[in-house]
């Protein structure tokens, strides 16, 4: 019986629906067990070319397909592994990139129709698109373009002899995985189908891929695409992949594969897991209900997928998860916007029109220096980086390439984009390895930057910044707070009923203006930017929020914005703010506020009444709400006007426990070991000053907190200065009691505030 492609992937969709389905296990190992010759390689400079071999021995190779399908395999995968221009090219056979891919499917698709002519049930072939020889983010030696043409050419070849699935396979670098991603969409487009595409990743040993992202940042990196399922190969055996495959499990609303090596090879390059071993192994994934295909990489053979065949018969498939509606965003790193550590800091500073700084060193092309205060904003505090280098003065394009490739070796944290053309968001999309924000598109030219922008979102997976901008002739910057939430719902609206976004990859700006310019417009625009928060938090399900926090001081003295910006922060905080665009190197504490600097702020951000005038500053008169605006202005600038900056370093005339104390309160741990070492030259046990002035200055953080005078994010940046100081100390105590290390680790404990 003959089955037509359509026919065969309906046929896949129900057999996933219904039931695991076997993949194949190593091409490799079966075809060392032939021997090669040089003559069967094709000659000395064509060894270990597998690909090669379709044209030399092409026996072999449909050889073992039969073997795996005879074994009890659903699904082989073409011996295609390398077919790459970027590989192919290592042997000189690159401009055979369709020939070769194509060839491999259609041996594949032999063998796979021998099997159901015997018994009439379809069987698949999966067109492997190995990781190339080149880790883009690693050592940066080839470009995205490159790739992600090589992918479309070797994507095309496949499907034109006869695969049903595409295998990107054995990912080593997320950068990579969207290149081919990119190229297999292109050939769906020009096809008018959807490819189906299954996406393994490969975690090395120390719980990352090689360009450095774990498995929940992988797959935020992905979840965006429309793939048949996610899972991990190769690298390891089952048991090293049980953390990394149980998260997929729990994020993944996509399908999940897994099909491991037989072990981690012995030092005479052996693998030891048996097929019964491999089979028990990865059973426990099965009892779990983690896996829906299931198979063998390294080391693997026949014998190990009829095991595994074997023990899968009549076992449920993994349901897929449904959608969470949570909020990840990821570089090498994962970070979560939720309720538990709002606000996210978003680092300000890299940006040619807010920093001078950032702005000259642009200027001069000193990429190194100015990737440097990415890399102090992240050890700032900073959970995400935002990055301008959108300015009038320089070509955007041609200084995003040096920029992006040194920053992406000093940061782990998430980007945020921040320009308004579309070319370079998907430039600088395409360095980036995970799920980056684009800041931003409005309505202010109706759906046209939506247009624009949003197949990039789809395409490479990001969230957005949506500001409360539209059309309106008068204003199109939303002022009050109505306005800003009437914008931000029916922007959310065209975005997702429109454009396909998820309402959680959608980020409100409700925007602010200065308060201190003493422009009558502007008056009262903290008042209706704190209450706009609230209004789209309650009103509009899922969707995030974020400010640019230091607009809000604009002329003020530079004492006085960081003030007035910690105090609008913290109640921005208060009414929903998610993510804050803040220097993350001079964020005040609130509640480190002296109390009469923290009423001056007040008084301005709210327009705070003297007697006799209305509390609410929208029903004070047009002469009062000038008069008190003017008033609090003065008071705030004669205040700060000629001051000198108070020094943190002024802490170090404190004793030296209250020094250690404060390193906890601020969360800071700048100074930190230094004043822990002089503890314990004074003869301190590390115990002690964990339980002595560190506990108390923890203290004195949950007391902050319970009085609503620190938000969540600062009460976890306290927690991270507990835990480094606790991490210092605890090397110290290599002989201790193992009381003494309970009790330590107890103090650990009680320093993860959540």
């Amino acid at each position: 019986m003959k089955f037509s492609r359509k026919e065969r992937r309906e046929a896949l969709a129900e057999a996933l629906q219904n039931r695991i389905l076997i993949l194949d296990g190593a091409m490799g190992t079966m075809l060392q067990q032939y021997n090669p010759t040089y003559e069967d390689w094709g000659g000395p400079s064509f060894e270990n070319c597998s690909e090669n071999l379709l044209y030399t021995r092409p026996n072999w190779i449909r050889d073992i397909h039969r073997e795996y399908y005879a074994a009890g395999a659903d699904i082989v995968e073409t011996d295609s592994f390398g077919g790459h221009t970027i590989t192919l090219a290592e042997f000189g056979i690159e401009e055979k990139i369709h020939e070769v891919n194509a060839l491999a499917s259609s041996i594949a698709r032999e063998a796979a129709a021998e099997f159901e002519a015997k018994d009439g049930r379809p069987r698949f072939v999966a067109g492997s698109m190995g990781p190339t020889t080149k880790a883009i983010s690693v050592n940066g030696n080839t470009t995205m373009d490159a790739l992600r043409d090589g992918y479309y050419l070797q994507a095309k070849g496949l499907v034109d002899g006869g695969a049903d699935i595409l295998l990107v396979e054995t990912c080593l670098d997320t950068r990579n995985i969207k290149a081919a991603l990119l190229g297999i969409n292109q050939l769906g487009r020009e096809l008018g189908e959807i490819v189906p595409v299954m996406v393994s990743g490969t975690i090395e040993n120390n719980g990352t891929m090689l360009a450095g992202q774990d498995a929940e940042a992988l797959y935020t990196s992905l979840a965006h695409a429309n793939i048949l399922s996610i899972g991990l190969n190769c690298a390891t055996g089952p048991e090293f992949m049980t953390d990394h495959i149980r998260s997929l499990h729990e994020m993944s609303h996509h399908l999940i594969s897994c099909y491991p090596n037989a072990g981690v090879p012995n030092h005479e390059l052996k693998y030891n897991e048996t097929p019964e071993t491999l089979a028990a192994q990865l059973g426990r994934f099965i009892d779990q209900g983690w896996l829906n295909i299931v198979g063998g990489c390294c080391g693997t053979t026949p014998a190990h997928i009829k095991a595994i065949w074997e023990l899968a018969q009549g076992r449920a498939p993994r349901k897929p998860k449904a959608l969470s509606h949570r909020a990840y965003y990821s570089g090498i790193e994962l970070v979560e916007a939720d309720e538990t550590n709002r606000p996210l800091l978003v680092g300000e500073r890299t940006n040619v029109i807010g920093s001078r700084l950032f702005k000259g060193l642009i200027n001069d092309e000193k990429w190194e220096e100015a990737t440097e205060i990415a890399r102090r904003q992240v050890r700032g505090g900073a959970h995400i980086v935002d990055i301008c280098l959108q300015t009038s003065e320089r070509d955007e394009i041609k200084d995003i390439p040096p920029f992006y490739e040194k920053l992406m070796g000093k940061i782990k944290a998430p980007v945020m984009i921040d320009t308004t053309d579309p070319k370079s968001i998907e430039l600088s999309l395409s360095y980036c390895q995970g799920k980056s924000i684009i800041n931003s598109i409005n309505l202010e030219d109706g759906e046209e930057k939506f247009e624009l922008i949003c197949p990039l979102i789809r395409e490479y997976g990001a969230a957005v910044v949506v500001g409360t901008i539209d059309e309106d002739p008068v204003q199109a910057q939303a002022f009050t707070r109505e306005r800003k939430l009437a914008i931000a719902q029916r922007s959310v609206q065209i975005l997702t009923t429109k454009y396909g976004l998820q309402p959680e990859d959608i980020i409100i700006d409700p925007l602010v203006f200065p308060c201190a310019t003493g422009d009558e417009n502007y008056i009262g625009g903290a008042v209706e930017t704190i209450e706009a928060l609230r209004m789209i938090k309650a009103q509009i399900p899922y969707v995030k929020t974020t400010l640019g926090i230091s607009n809000i001081s604009f002329g003020l003295p530079a004492n006085a914005r960081e003030v007035v910006n910690s105090v609008f922060l913290y109640y921005c905080t208060k009414a929903g703010l998610d993510l804050a665009i803040v220097n993350t190197e001079k964020l005040e504490r609130f509640a480190s506020l002296p109390p009469e600097e923290r009423k001056l702020a007040e008084n301005l951000l709210f327009n705070t009444p003297a007697n006799g005038e209305a509390e609410d500053w929208r029903q004070q008169t047009k002469e009062q709400k000038a008069a008190l605006n003017k008033l609090h202005i003065d008071a705030i600038a004669a205040h700060f006007r000629g001051a000198v900056k108070k020094e943190k370093a002024s802490a170090k005339l404190l004793p030296l426990d209250e020094r250690l104390a404060n390193y906890i309160i601020e969360g800071t741990k700048d100074g930190l070991v230094a004043d822990l070492d002089l503890k314990r030259a004074e003869g301190a046990a590390p115990l002690d000053i964990v339980n002595g002035p560190l506990m108390k200055g923890m203290d004195e953080v949950g007391r902050l907190f319970n009085a609503n005078e620190l938000i969540v994010a600062e009460v976890l940046q306290s927690a991270e200065a507990m835990k480094a100081a606790v991490a210092h100390l605890e090397q110290f105590m290599e002989k201790a009691d193992t009381q003494s290390r309970g009790k330590l680790l107890l103090a650990t404990v009680k320093g993860d505030v959540h």
